[in-house]
């Protein structure tokens, strides 16, 4: 058994392990915190650590020579001077890349506390796992002396993955358990409806008890005629806004009956504009996209969506990644097959919406473009993720020259791309309606985040595919980078508009592009009254545990 003291340091480990860590601290897509920055340095360096020691070991082994009493004192010296070296090298480079990146998305530079925090949170975390690993350790050596190198590995395999797999389903059912008690109650300045034109208001058969949080937040909130008249000082009517929770009804079919339903007691398919939207996983809907259009149709809109989840987005994907599909082809379908039976020349202009997740679900619904373009009037999707096959193939089949991060498709014919005011006007060639539009960052994270990132460079890191926002210092390392972004999709609203998974800044001008404006009585607003409601969204706050990271 290893008579080393409890706080010693493989040199072949701390090498590597710092190594690594200096590595999880070079630039991503966007600013991380000091505390978060901490935790992933010192995830890294464990990973580095056990690696180093490894290596080091196997070294030993080859290798006979070994250093003199008063060599080996010098090179501890040394060893420890290092490690101080080392300290101060990953603070202030981090700080460096970090700076590098706030500065690219907006946000003012680091504070000294920062670097502060991010030391401490590293070496404690960093203490925990290296104490964690020891004890892991002493055990197999106690193991080894009992049953050999090979039952004592095999025992500490079986017992990791007993403990990973407990590990995962406790974090899985906590998760569950928070998540169900914050879909109980809508947030506490959302009172319930009481218009004919909301879900839970006058004569609704969906009880407000039954929308979830978000779904109560979807119809107790919104702009009404009059706060809608007031921004674009234009005669307005009141919005129609359809939602079923996931209470409302016992299946998805039922649930999207019920929508339906709605949509015929409140008028809605005498409305100019039908949105079918899919929010994301905990069934919310942002409030800069749906408040938008219907400031800028004057009111005279109506939105359905329905809840599959009440978890956050990345969990809803993980543990059921076919609700979000499953429920927005249900839903689309339900509400296709009543506006299809209407007179053409009297139903309204019918539009496919979805942010993150949802947009994931909106675009599973259609095989292909032409088919969007067969069964609606317009889409919209923002923030596609990564996986959406739609997507995916919209983006290789590009036209050449064209960056990842805002591409040109057949010249732009029928489907576009934008990422900030002015890409509206940048492809001079007609737009053929039906109208399809993505609104895309070069730095959001869910929109970048594939499994290849793992083994692969890129194509939006190369020279001539990155964002101006994206930092020249990225640079893919295999491994790292999809750690970075991964980390990066919990910061993907907590950076400024025009950045990251935050799209409030081009929101209005994509409906615009899509539907036009229909406010002044169809006559269209002005082009002040217009600039008016981009204020008004543009400052809307962010709330908690939206979109991407929480949504």
């Amino acid at each position: 058994m290893s008579t080393r003291k409890w706080w010693h340091l493989d040199p072949g480990g701390s090498i590597l392990g710092l190594l690594f860590a200096l590595l999880s601290l070079t630039p991503s897509l966007l600013p991380r915190p000091a505390l978060l920055q901490g935790v992933l340095a010192a995830l890294s360096f464990s990973l580095g650590y056990l690696l180093g020691v490894l290596v080091w070991a196997l070294l030993r082994r080859l290798v006979t020579w070994r250093p003199s009493r008063r060599m080996q004192r010098a090179l501890w010296l040394g060893y420890v001077a290092a490690w101080v070296l080392a300290l101060a090298a990953l603070a202030s480079l981090g700080t460096l890349w970090q700076n590098e990146v706030r500065a690219l998305v907006e946000m003012p530079p680091l504070e000294a506390a920062n670097v502060g925090m991010f030391l401490v949170s590293f070496l404690a975390l960093g203490t925990l796992l290296l104490a964690f690993g020891k004890g892991v350790r002493r055990l197999w050596s106690i193991g080894r002396l009992r049953y050999g190198a090979i039952g004592a590995s095999i025992g500490m395999a079986f017992s990791a993955l007993v403990l990973i797999a407990g590990a995962v389903w406790g974090i899985a059912v906590a998760i569950d358990g928070v998540y169900l008690e914050r879909n109980g109650s809508p947030d506490a300045e959302v009172d319930e409806p009481s218009s004919q034109y909301r879900s839970a208001g006058t004569d609704s058969a969906i009880g407000w008890e039954t929308l979830g949080r978000h779904g109560a937040n979807f119809v107790g909130g919104g702009p009404s005629a009059a706060e809608i008249t007031a921004v674009t000082d234009a005669p307005a009517i009141e919005p129609i806004r359809v939602y079923a929770g996931l209470a409302s009804a016992d299946s998805v079919e039922e649930r999207a009956s019920l929508a339906v339903a709605e949509l015929e007691r409140t008028g809605a398919f005498e409305r100019s504009v039908l949105i079918v939207a899919t929010p994301t996983g905990s069934g919310w809907l942002e409030p800069q996209t749906m408040d938008s259009v219907e400031y800028l149709s004057g009111g005279d809109t109506a939105s359905v969506a329905m809840q599959y989840a009440y978890t956050p987005s990345w969990v809803s994907f993980v543990f059921d990644p076919d609700a979000p599909v499953d429920a927005a082809r249900v839903l689309f379908d339900a509400v296709h097959e009543k506006w299809s039976t209407l007179p053409e020349a009297d139903r309204p202009v019918l539009i496919s919406y979805g942010l993150s997740l949802g947009a994931h679900g909106s675009q599973a619904v259609f095989g292909s473009v032409s088919e969007i373009r067969e069964r609606t009037d317009g889409a919209l999707f923002v923030g596609s993720p990564n996986g959406s096959e739609l997507w995916r193939t919209l983006q290789a089949s590009r036209d050449n020259g064209s960056p990842a991060w805002r591409p040109v498709l057949d010249g732009g014919r029928e489907v576009r791309w934008m990422s900030r005011a002015g890409d509206e006007s940048l492809l001079p060639a007609a737009w053929e309606p039906p109208r399809v539009l993505y609104l895309q960052h070069a730095t959001d994270p869910v929109t970048w985040l594939g499994p290849e990132l793992i083994w692969e460079s890129p194509e939006w890191l190369e020279d001539s595919q990155r964002g101006a926002d994206v930092s020249p210092s990225m640079r893919w390392i295999p491994g790292v980078t999809a750690m970075q972004v991964t980390v990066d999709m919990l910061m993907g609203e907590s950076v400024p508009a025009r950045h990251g998974h935050n799209y409030g800044d081009v929101v209005t001008l994509g409906w615009r592009e899509v539907i036009g404006d229909l406010g002044n009585s169809h006559g269209g607003l002005s082009e002040a009254a217009f600039e008016r409601v981009q204020r008004v969204i543009e400052a809307y706050a962010i709330p908690e545990a939206a979109g991407s990271s929480g949504g």
